[in-house]
C-alpha cells in the first residue's frame, strides 16, 4: 500500500476555529481576509486557504448541507457553472496543463469541512509533484495567498 503524506493540512485542523468556517466567511466584507472572490446567488466561489497548489479554488454552497444531494437542483448547476468559469479564470492567468475538479463529500472521504460541501478546482501542471513535495514533503507555492486573490478577482471580470 502507498501513503500520501499531506503534512500542510494539519495547520488547517489544528487552527481550525469552532463553527463553520464557510458559513462564517459568508458574513464577511469580500476581501483578502475572507477570500471570496465571487459571489452567486446560491453558491461561492473562495481560495482555498491550505492549497494543495496554486490557484486552488472552492466552489461552496451557501446553504449549510453536507452533501450535493441535499442540495436543490438549481444551486446544484449553479456550482458547476462557477466551477466551469473557475477553469475558464484559471486557464487564462496560469496556463495549466489540466484540472483536478470533484468534492469529497463526509469526514471518510477526505472532507476538511464534512458538514458543508464544496468542489474542489484545482490547476495542475505536468510534473507539478516536484521533488519537494516528494522528498521533504513540502509544498512550494509560488505567490502569496494575497496575490492569487487579487489575480484571479481581477481575472473574474464583471
Amino acid at each position: 500500500m502507498k501513503r500520501i503524506s499531506a503534512p500542510w493540512r494539519m495547520k488547517f485542523l489544528e487552527d481550525h476555529p469552532e463553527g463553520c468556517p464557510f458559513c462564517r466567511v459568508q458574513a464577511m466584507e469580500d476581501g483578502p481576509e475572507n477570500l471570496i472572490v465571487r459571489r452567486g446567488r446560491q453558491a461561492f466561489v473562495i481560495l482555498n486557504r491550505y492549497p494543495y497548489t496554486g490557484g486552488h479554488l472552492l466552489v461552496v454552497a451557501k446553504l449549510h448541507k453536507p452533501t450535493l444531494e441535499d442540495l436543490p437542483a438549481d444551486t446544484r448547476a449553479e456550482m458547476m457553472e462557477l466551477a466551469t468559469h473557475c477553469m475558464q479564470v484559471l486557464r487564462q492567468i496560469y496556463q495549466p496543463h489540466g484540472f483536478n475538479l470533484g468534492a469529497n463529500i463526509g469526514e471518510a472521504a477526505g472532507a476538511g469541512v464534512a458538514g458543508h460541501v464544496h468542489l474542489h478546482v484545482v490547476p495542475r501542471w505536468t510534473g507539478d509533484a516536484s521533488f519537494m513535495l516528494t522528498l521533504a514533503e513540502t509544498k512550494v507555492l509560488p505567490e502569496t495567498l494575497e496575490e492569487t486573490y487579487r489575480r484571479v478577482r481581477q481575472a473574474w471580470g464583471e
